[in-house]
């Protein structure tokens, strides 16, 4: 059982900051929701609880988690050291219909404008339930994050736009990376084909690379 949505940043960081420190257990017997063994099967399980937890509207909409406060929520699993074990899902990407789609327009955007950051014990050592919350961070990117973030999103739609999406990898980018983002490599959707007609691929998601979402944190608790 979801809590209600916070009316106000004040309220939403209150919750925020009553979580540090508290374990995925704890949270999971108050909204009687059942640990899983493993994340295998539920990899999102960790972000829905604290969803759930914290009244998040948004789900999977494009849209910010708290649409009404302009903040987008983001679970990130750290290791001992604070160190982010993962990339950050930031959102799917278009792959057609992208002609005239500026930076400014985009959902990645508007979702990075402002981010509370959860970040969660990720150390697979330690069992589910037992994984500790820690201290929020409600980050709003700088001029240079943001020059960096949008030279990166211009840089993978422009490929995208001239049919080159099968040929964009992980190394792309400086902070934002492109990647197939779906269950299996099946599963396929339309893009743009390097002759201009519709082709089929693999849904691709944005991602946050690793060492940017470091140093969002580091310059937070160091």
């Amino acid at each position: 059982m979801s809590k209600s949505s916070p009316q106000s940043l004040i309220e939403l960081m209150q919750r925020a900051e009553a979580m540090a420190g508290v374990t995925l257990a704890d949270i999971a017997q108050e909204h009687n929701v059942s640990v899983p063994a493993n994340l295998k099967r539920d990899k999102g399980w960790v972000g829905q609880l604290i969803e759930h937890e914290l009244g998040a509207l948004a789900g999977s909409k494009p849209e910010q988690d708290f649409v009404h406060l302009g903040v987008e929520l983001k679970t990130i699993p750290i290791d001992l050291s604070g160190k982010p074990l993962e990339t950050t899902f930031v959102t799917v990407a278009p792959l057609t219909d992208i002609h005239g789609l500026k930076w400014e327009n985009s959902v990645v955007y508007h979702k990075l404008q402002r981010v509370l950051w959860i970040p969660v014990q990720g150390e697979r050592s330690i069992p589910i339930g037992e994984r500790r919350i820690g201290t929020p961070l409600l980050w709003t990117p700088s001029d240079e994050e943001m020059r960096l973030l949008r030279q990166d999103w211009e840089e993978i739609m422009e490929l995208i736009a001239l049919g080159q999406v099968d040929k964009v990898t992980a190394r792309h980018g400086e902070v934002l990376q492109l990647r197939p983002k779906a269950a299996s490599s099946k599963i396929l959707t339309q893009s743009i084909g390097p002759d201009g007609t519709i082709q089929f691929s693999n849904p691709r998601g944005f991602y946050l690379k690793i060492a940017f979402t470091q140093g969002i944190l580091q310059q937070a608790f160091v």
